[in-house]
């Protein structure tokens, strides 16, 4: 009878695994940046609020086969596999490489892509053909990539690493560098739109790339394994890589398969005629147009998150400035420690820790609440500095009048203090206030699609860094110019007022 229990104990819970397995996968969350370029995910060229992309593709394979849904996670490259055990998404897929060092912090299924790194140069330019031809040159790598790592390796090399390839690209097409090395899939669709680069030399190295995963996710690594060989059995993936034009020689090593390609690549061709062809400057208005609703949407997320920010500045900032001047000898040190910590550390790391970091202690923060958290407390330590400068503005004996007349410090502040005060610290806080909404565009560090990075994500497809980038400086200056408007006709306003307290002498009543 004992065994008996065990065993039907056993079998249940075999039979129930499969149905708490599959409530967790009704939603499939994955998350990309979609300023990856091309073919890995990335706008579409003539519907901007579309995402594409082959790795697109692979998940959406994927999830037909697993019958869940699936929804779209904006992060940073570089804080995918954070974001992964922050719970925010439940697979990263994005062109990341399987490495040993990777390997150690996440789970990856088996490779869905073999690929190798691929030299880059300005056409023309025939002295450079392979790794040994780098020596004593500057190159240009994604940074954190196995590109970087090969041309460290090889030593001598001048290696300059960027958030981004294309950033690589442009800075060797105005000489900063002389060679660019990249995954083969970035250099096979750059070069077809740009003419001016060739690739040069032997494929370099070997990639494979996988979906990562965190490590305690073992039942749903072993779902997908399923469905990425699913997927090749059934020539899905072999299709879904001829498409984008990606089948190699190392894929068909890989899934032995040698048979004929008979799959046109119409989604390269598609995005080729999409970006290559030169467009005329009717064309490119009209494109720009297409840009509107997307850089609209993003500057009213810049402007709403700055001004929750600049808020939550004001009124902090106020309480630390209050503090450090009327705190007494404890209150005021702890003040000026919060402010010196926070001005002599950068920015980015504070939100990487509220937003990356308080989760392992139980704080778990929306990207939108992490923002402005980060932000509104930064320049509270700017702000408190500012007010102080404005208390001291003040002369001391009024605040002994003001005493010496009946009022509690209290009163003596909030009806004497503070509205000269606020005169005075008006046009610094404007500043201040200018200063962050250009400052928000570091929280695209923490999954924040704002103004800056749908610029990147736009410029990075289209290879127009010049047009949209004048379109994101002029929302950036109508953001900030009604504020700027607003300060100043207070300024006027206080400054009559205070005209008007003056006698026929010039002395305050």
């Amino acid at each position: 009878m004992k065994i008996e229990r065990y065993l039907f104990t056993f079998i249940f819970f075999l039979l129930s695994l499969p149905q708490l397995s599959s409530k967790e996968l009704k939603v499939l969350r994955w998350a990309a940046d979609a300023e990856s370029n091309a073919p890995y995910i990335f706008q579409d060229p003539k519907i901007p609020t579309n995402i594409i992309g082959f790795e697109v593709d692979i998940v959406n394979a994927i999830a037909e086969i697993l019958n869940v849904e699936t929804k779209f996670v904006q992060n940073q490259w570089d804080g995918l596999i954070p974001g992964l055990y922050r719970g925010d998404y439940d697979i990263a897929i994005n062109g990341l490489e399987i490495t040993e060092d990777r390997k150690k912090e996440v789970n990856f299924t088996n490779p869905y892509y073999i690929t190798h790194e691929q030299l880059v140069v300005l056409r023309g330019v025939n002295y450079i053909n392979s790794l040994s031809d780098l020596v004593g040159r500057k190159v240009g790598a994604l940074k954190n990539s196995l590109a970087e790592r090969i041309l460290r390796a090889k030593g001598g090399i001048n290696v300059l690493t960027y958030e981004g390839e294309v950033n690589a690209f442009v800075d060797m097409k105005n000489g900063r560098i002389e060679a660019v090395l990249v995954d083969a899939p970035i250099a096979i669709y750059y070069t077809a739109v740009n003419p001016e680069f060739v690739m040069v030399g032997q494929p370099i190295g070997e990639i494979s790339y996988g979906i990562a995963l965190r490590k305690q996710d073992t039942f749903l690594l072993n779902k997908l394994n399923w469905a990425i060989d699913k997927l090749r059995k059934t020539g899905k993936l072999r299709e879904i890589l001829e498409s984008w034009n990606l089948w190699n020689f190392m894929m068909e090593t890989y899934f032995d398969d040698f048979t004929p390609s008979n799959v046109p690549p119409r989604k390269y061709q598609y995005f080729v005629e999409a970006v290559g062809k030169k467009s005329e400057i009717a064309e490119r208005i009209n494109l720009y147009i297409k840009f509107l609703p997307v850089f609209f949407q993003a500057a009213l997320i810049t402007l709403g998150l700055s001004l929750l920010a600049m808020l939550l500045a004001i009124f902090v900032g106020l309480i630390i400035a209050l503090a450090r001047i009327y705190g007494g000898k404890i209150i005021s040190s702890l003040a000026v420690t919060y402010i010196e910590t926070i001005r002599g550390t950068p920015l980015l790391i504070q939100l990487y820790l509220i937003f990356y970091a308080l989760p392992s202690i139980g704080i778990k923060l929306s990207p939108f609440l992490a923002a402005i958290l980060g932000l509104g407390l930064n320049y509270a330590a700017y702000e408190a500095e500012v007010y102080r400068s404005g208390f001291f503005a003040i002369p001391r004996g009024q605040m002994e009048a003001a005493i010496s007349l009946g009022m509690t410090k209290f009163q003596a502040i909030w009806h004497i203090i503070l509205p000269q005060a606020i005169r005075i610290v008006i046009p610094p806080v404007t500043n201040d206030f200018i200063s962050l909404l250009k400052d928000s565009s570091l929280v695209s560090v923490i999954t924040m699609i704002e103004l800056t990075k749908v610029y990147n994500q736009i410029a990075s497809t289209y290879y127009d860094y010049l047009g949209t980038g004048i379109i994101t400086a002029i929302l950036y200056l109508l953001l900030g110019l009604p504020f700027i408007r607003i300060a100043r006709y207070f300024e006027r306003r206080l400054a009559i007022e205070r005209k008007g307290n003056q006698n026929i002498n010039g002395k305050v009543v």
